[in-house]
């Protein structure tokens, strides 16, 4: 909830307008005086002031002086039943957000909180997202030499000044968002938010209200009005991760704002333009999804204008040493440790490794072996077990191929069926557990595991596929 501080000397008032915010969905404080307001806007908590001018002792201009000193990203609505143009050019010269004369319309008072709320929020998130390109997404940060990443890093370059959709794709865990961050930083739209979702991570009405917004009421407990992340993305960059678990009727409310650059909100009749440059990501095989007809065509080429492959670790393991210590400097700045190399013996084990949750997997073992380190430099008995024992995933799989040719798609099929059902009996039947172990999305997960009869609560997994 946002949390709002109403200062007024009148009761009525007071009373009133406790009651009109608390119906609209925020948390509200109420002081009689500026005295009283010290207490509250001195803990730095608050999301809006709004302040009476003319009040017994300290004027209505203290709280706001105060407000500003203490938290300046809170706005201050200031109200006054004088039309005094000398107060009211003294308040915005202090920085008040607005300034409203007794007595006003309770529907201009919601719109004016609404604004000066969503302003607050909108300028939160610009610093927030400012702070994290500065500390986290420069260039270095997508380290490798390996020829594979040195065409993505000269790709990303190139298209980063560019207005055009982007689709990366790669499996899970090779750095899609990170390349995404990437090139919104190189872009233009640099200075305007980058918002990242998950595509597979919500059902279909959730989604579409975190994509499009609602309005006051559209569905049980929207109480009130939400802009949705393309219109907080205005001007910036959408980053849509995991696109190809949206479903149908999705891909097609996508597929409009596209093509229009308009959306309407949840429960909404009016349309509004948005700025928007669309980043996509998917760790699935979208030209096999189209012909299976499970994404729409239309839809692909659309986002398909540019396509960057993410390579997995595996395939360039010349890289493995210099992300390793990549993430070694910073996992050890993180935690304050003097950890300034990795052994030969444990870089060994780590390039021998395969790596199938990608670089995410590496930064990951790199932070537990950091955390557990004890001496100057990061040893095999700090690493995980898999990557100590050298064990590589083979599964009950073996399949050669004959002069006959084999059918790889269905042996394809055999082995995702085969990790799923293992996935399933180390999760102990719990379906995201069993998604995380595979680096799937749930929706992906439970589609196939639909597919493969995997739900039946009577069916016995199978213990291999050989």
């Amino acid at each position: 909830m946002d949390r709002v501080l109403i200062v007024d000397d009148e009761k009525g008032m007071r009373d009133l307008l406790s009651i009109l915010l608390k119906k609209e969905g925020y948390a509200v404080a109420a002081a009689e005086s500026a005295e009283k307001a010290r207490e509250h806007v001195g803990r730095g908590d608050l999301d809006l002031v709004i302040c009476d001018i003319s009040m017994p002792g300290a004027s209505g201009l203290e709280v706001l002086k105060q407000s500003k000193a203490s938290n300046p990203e809170t706005p201050v609505i200031m109200i006054t039943a004088y039309a005094s143009t000398e107060s009211a050019v003294e308040a915005l010269k202090l920085g008040a957000y607005d300034y409203l004369i007794k007595p006003f319309d309770v529907e201009e008072m919601k719109i004016v909180v609404r604004n000066a709320l969503e302003k607050r929020r909108l300028e939160h998130e610009n610093r927030a997202l400012k702070r994290e390109l500065k500390e986290k997404f420069h260039a270095q940060e997508l380290v490798g030499e390996s020829p594979r990443m040195e065409e993505v890093m000269a790709l990303v370059a190139k298209i980063a000044p560019t207005n055009s959709t982007v689709l990366i794709s790669g499996e899970s865990g090779t750095g899609k968002e990170l390349v995404a961050r990437a090139i919104h930083a190189g872009s233009p739209r640099q200075s305007r938010p980058f918002v990242s979702i998950n595509c597979g991570a919500l059902p279909d009405e959730l989604l579409e209200s975190e994509l499009f917004g609602h309005t006051r009421g559209s569905f049980t407990g929207a109480l009130t009005a939400k802009k949705g992340l393309f219109e907080v993305a205005d001007g910036g960059t959408i980053f849509l991760d995991e696109i190809g678990d949206t479903s149908p009727a999705m891909q097609i409310k996508l597929l409009r704002v596209l093509q229009e650059r308009r959306i309407r909100r949840v429960g909404g009749t009016e349309e509004a333009e948005v700025n928007v440059r669309v980043l996509a990501a998917t760790n699935q095989d979208l030209e096999q999804m189209v012909r299976d007809r499970r994404f729409r065509e239309d839809l692909y080429y659309r986002i398909n204008v540019i396509q960057i492959r993410m390579p997995a670790l595996r395939e360039k393991p010349e890289d493995i040493p210099r992300l390793a210590l990549h993430f070694l400097v910073k996992y050890s700045r993180v935690m304050g440790k003097k950890i300034a190399r990795i052994s030969e013996e444990a870089m060994r084990r780590l390039e021998e490794h395969a790596w199938p949750g990608n670089v995410r997997e590496l930064e990951n073992v790199i932070e537990r072996a950091v955390a557990l380190e004890n001496s100057d430099a990061v040893t095999t008995e700090s690493l995980s077990r898999e990557v100590r024992s050298g064990a590589r995933p083979s599964p009950e799989f073996p399949v050669s191929l004959s002069d006959g040719g084999i059918d790889l798609e269905t042996q394809l099929e055999r082995l995702r069926q085969h990790f799923m059902e293992e996935a399933m009996r180390r999760a102990h039947g719990v379906q995201t557990k069993a998604a995380e172990l595979l680096g799937m999305s749930f929706r992906s997960f439970r589609y196939f595991a639909k597919k493969y009869n995997l739900l039946d609560p009577r069916r016995e997994p199978r213990a291999g596929v050989g």
